[in-house]
């Protein structure tokens, strides 16, 4: 029942190699419940749709509509998921920041946190390590939590 997320411009963590490994991720804004999705190939409209339908099934369980806020990435208007999108619309509807406007995106706000939390002035020799610590995190943020909450609240 997320009731209304906010979806991010996904987030990219580096490991000393130049390996790196993406996430997309919801907020609930609600009471702050955090989902992500790892994605370990490209950010594409393949993958995004992949998040959205895994997005749609844990929201829309209360019967109420849920909105997602997404920024303009062109993987977020891809025509492979504009149909589907058109058919959910009265329960899970898509709605885009201006261009140009990442201050704007409250998620951009948890990643920063994330990278604070799991990453900063640490060395991690193996891209596992990272993912391990960047997930550690994320499992604190599966249950409801006042944090995610305030920091994503739109005032």
């Amino acid at each position: 029942m997320w009731v209304p997320p906010e979806v991010a411009n996904p987030v990219v963590m580096h490991q000393p190699t130049r390996k790196s490994i993406g996430y997309f991720g919801a907020v609930r804004v609600r009471d702050g419940k955090f989902m992500y999705q790892r994605e370990e190939g490209k950010f594409n409209g393949e993958s995004f749709f992949s998040f959205l339908k895994r997005l749609f099934h844990s929201s829309c369980r209360s019967g109420r509509k849920v909105v997602v806020v997404a920024d303009n990435a062109r993987y977020h208007h891809a025509v492979l998921h504009k149909k589907w999108r058109m058919q959910k619309k009265r329960r899970f509807e898509l709605e885009f920041l201006p261009p140009y406007s990442p201050e704007l995106n409250s998620i951009e706000r948890v990643w920063k946190l994330t990278r604070r939390q799991a990453t900063h002035n640490r060395y991690f020799s193996t891209l596992q390590e990272l993912i391990c610590s960047v997930e550690n995190v994320f499992i604190t943020w599966n249950c409801k939590n006042n944090i995610l909450g305030n920091l994503c609240a739109i005032v």
